[in-house]
């Protein structure tokens, strides 16, 4: 791929006015429309793919396939342009296609590795100002110019020469190969999550944890090689991370470890609804760290993993999702049994949450000082719909049909008996 010196500058300008320029601006738009249909052709062969994705993206033009399908594609109609004509438009084309799929595959890689973040935000400008930066220094010919000039600044370290020219070379194909590394990682997470729940989505989440940390790691020596960095280096590296794991991170490394021993036992899963700590609610995510737990009300409980594996935890759907609940009514000493007997089943038996098998139950539990206390039991399949808001339903119920049938539910009463003086 030839770049514009800049004895050749004046010439472009003059050609960039010319008659053919139109037949060059002409192909680029066809190369641009067969790429969107190649692209869009190609997203209706993934049915059911992810609006976030990465190849695809949203509207189809935001995503990589089709800036990579126009860039081939126009750097093909140059090659056969060439020899019957002039190019110029083309010269200017090519560098920015190669700007713009660096910046969208940077861009898109980082939003679906990562969440949105201040620093995320940085990268995806930076990524942007360096990639246009380099396509107009291709374009003006300084380029070369400029990276013989970073070439002459140079130093030696132990064996090694180093340049600030090695250094941006190295850089830059170390962030291309993490980038490539997170693409594959969120692409195989993607495709090991997807329409999954229950056990299953737990076992695979393992999967996917361990397949991203291992690509990561393969990728950040992949990285460091690059740069130029000794690997040998690394073994003192190893030694003294192993040290800090046997003194000072011994608990973060406990947690990772039960992290994944619980997905693999899947002796907890996401969805499932355990009470750890006094704290009851729906496990929502596991990851290597930590699991969080998310309450009927809304509250978040982070827990390291640790605590999973080494504390009393109780699990109340991995057995059987059936709960047994109840609720206490006090009534008059002279009430009817039988009548405050029928009416404390009917007003469960009322609730499409209450199961009818096995049905609720009453019992005469204790001869208070105010009244007779009823117990009501009942029993419930869906706990993770919320366990007072059906209780408050039972007990509105109960009031109705007391008051209904005009039975006393007595007030707290003391007798004092006063002795004359």
């Amino acid at each position: 791929m030839s770049e514009v010196q800049p004895d050749d500058l004046q010439t472009w300008l003059e050609a960039l006015v010319q008659t053919r320029t139109l037949i060059e601006l002409a192909v680029l738009l066809g190369c641009a429309l067969l790429a969107w249909l190649l692209a869009n052709l190609a997203a209706r062969a993934f049915v059911g793919r992810d609006a976030n994705s990465i190849t695809f993206g949203r509207r189809i033009v935001d995503g990589v396939l089709f800036p990579a399908l126009w860039l081939a594609l126009a750097y093909l109609a140059r090659q056969l342009l060439g020899h019957s004509l002039p190019l110029a438009a083309f010269k200017i084309a090519i560098p920015v296609l190669m700007s713009l799929l660096v910046i969208r595959l940077g861009v898109k890689v980082l939003q679906a590795a990562f969440k949105e973040t201040p620093l995320i935000r940085f990268l995806e400008r930076t990524i942007s100002w360096l990639a246009w930066l380099a396509m107009v220094l291709w374009v003006s010919g300084l380029l070369p110019v400029v990276m013989e000039e970073l070439d002459q600044i140079s130093w030696k370290v132990g064996s090694s020469q180093l340049s600030v020219r090695k250094i941006i070379e190295g850089s830059l194909t170390a962030g291309l190969v993490l980038i490539i590394t997170l693409w594959i990682s969120s692409a195989l997470e993607s495709k090991l999550l997807r329409h999954v729940t229950g056990g299953e989505l737990s076992l695979r989440k393992a999967f996917s944890n361990a397949a991203k940390a291992l690509l990561m790691f393969v990728g950040l020596l992949l990285a460091m090689s690059a740069v130029g960095i000794d690997m040998s280096a690394l073994s003192v590296l190893g030694g003294a991370v192993g040290v800090g794991i046997g003194f000072g991170l011994q608990k973060l490394a406990a947690n990772y470890v039960s992290g994944f021993v619980i997905l693999a036992e899947r002796s907890m899963r996401i969805g499932d609804t355990v009470q750890v700590d006094n704290f009851n609610g729906v496990i929502t995510e596991i990851n290597a760290r930590y699991t969080v737990i998310r309450s009927l009300s809304g509250r978040e409980s982070i827990v390291p993993n640790e605590m999973l594996i080494t504390s009393r935890v109780e699990n109340l759907s991995l057995a059987d999702p059936k709960v047994w609940q109840s609720t206490t009514v006090s009534v008059g000493y002279e009430s009817d049994v039988d009548l405050v007997t029928r009416l404390l089943l009917q007003a469960a038996s009322q609730q499409e949450r209450v199961l009818q098998e096995p049905g609720p139950a009453v019992a005469l539990m204790n001869f208070g000082a105010d009244g007779l206390e009823f117990r009501l039991g009942y029993w419930i399949r869906d706990p993770e719909n919320g366990s007072d808001n059906l209780r408050s339903s039972i007990n509105l119920a109960i009031l109705q049909l007391l008051r209904e049938n005009r039975v006393e539910i007595p007030f707290p009463q003391r007798v004092i008996h006063q002795r004359a003086a």
